[in-house]
């Protein structure tokens, strides 16, 4: 079984040469020698680098720098800015750019929302036209996330940590999963993906996490295991728990058969992203 994360973040400690444009939960590095290492620790052979909007916006040279030196172990999704009138170009070069194997489209305060917003769909239309999927953040929104999937069929979409809001320190939410009906229902539409990432910040009962699997087998029963992924978001979910805490319920649990956690492990990843 080749196992994948789907979703990582690394970066460089904050220096002049690529300063940081604002704040991350995380150790103050998780550079490539780093994330490697962490990998190599607990079995895991390759990770999805999705380049962190916190620190570096839409700049994703990092992650690309991490890739040319690791090429069998990386792949990078890029943060794109849906207000940018080149955004076709942009994601033509991008789709053309060793590494690179998808998108992503955040719903943020700080960035346009609106399902009707002509900007964004033609961003998600962009990744659809060269072949990318769109990495969707809609945790805490997939009201709006639910009508972009619809307007937006021919592009596949992977929902972001299972479109739940986690958290990224103690306490526990008190109902971590009070929207996984919205997400169910998203299993209608062929053109989504969903990542199982940061599910264990989800559990109230702590490690190895044995309350998150019910809920959890309910998503992978709705979309099937084909449209599922494991990832850990390491390091955002830092606060919560260690990289190893993140892999073992998933490498180990008894609840998945050998085929399915081959795919939920790695071989989803595989197909989603052309790996």
């Amino acid at each position: 079984m080749r196992v994948i994360d789907v979703q990582v973040h690394a970066y460089e400690h904050n220096h002049p040469g690529r300063p940081w444009a604002g704040v991350l939960h995380g150790p103050q590095s998780a550079n490539g020698e780093e994330m490697v290492a962490a990998m190599d620790a607990v079995g895991v052979d390759a990770s999805v680098i999705v380049s962190t909007f916190n620190l570096y916006r839409f700049d994703p040279s990092y992650a690309l720098a991490c890739y040319e030196r690791w090429p069998e172990r990386f792949r990078v999704v890029k943060p794109i800015d849906v207000v940018d009138p080149a955004i076709d170009q942009v994601v033509a070069d991008w789709a053309a750019t060793k590494g690179a194997v998808g998108v992503r489209i955040m719903l943020r305060d700080e960035l346009p929302s609106d399902p009707a917003d002509p900007r964004v769909n033609r961003a998600f239309a962009a990744a659809g036209r060269h072949g990318l999927p769109v990495n969707f953040l809609c945790w805490g929104r997939l009201d709006h996330g639910t009508e972009l999937v619809r307007r937006n069929p021919d592009t596949v979409v992977v929902i972001d940590h299972l479109g739940l809001l986690q958290p990224s320190g103690p306490p526990p939410f008190a109902e971590p999963w009070a929207d996984l009906p919205k997400l169910l229902a998203l299993a209608a539409y062929p053109n989504v993906r969903v990542k199982i990432s940061g599910a264990c910040t989800l559990s109230r009962v702590g490690y190895p996490y044995g309350d998150i699997w019910e809920p959890v087998m309910r998503i992978i029963d709705a979309f099937g295991v084909d449209r599922c992924m494991w990832g850990t978001d390491w390091t955002r979910t830092s606060g919560v728990l260690t990289y190893e805490q993140g892999v073992r319920p998933f490498v180990e649990t008894a609840r998945l058969s050998e085929g399915d956690r081959a795919a939920l492990m790695g071989g989803t990843v595989e197909k989603v992203y052309g790996w």
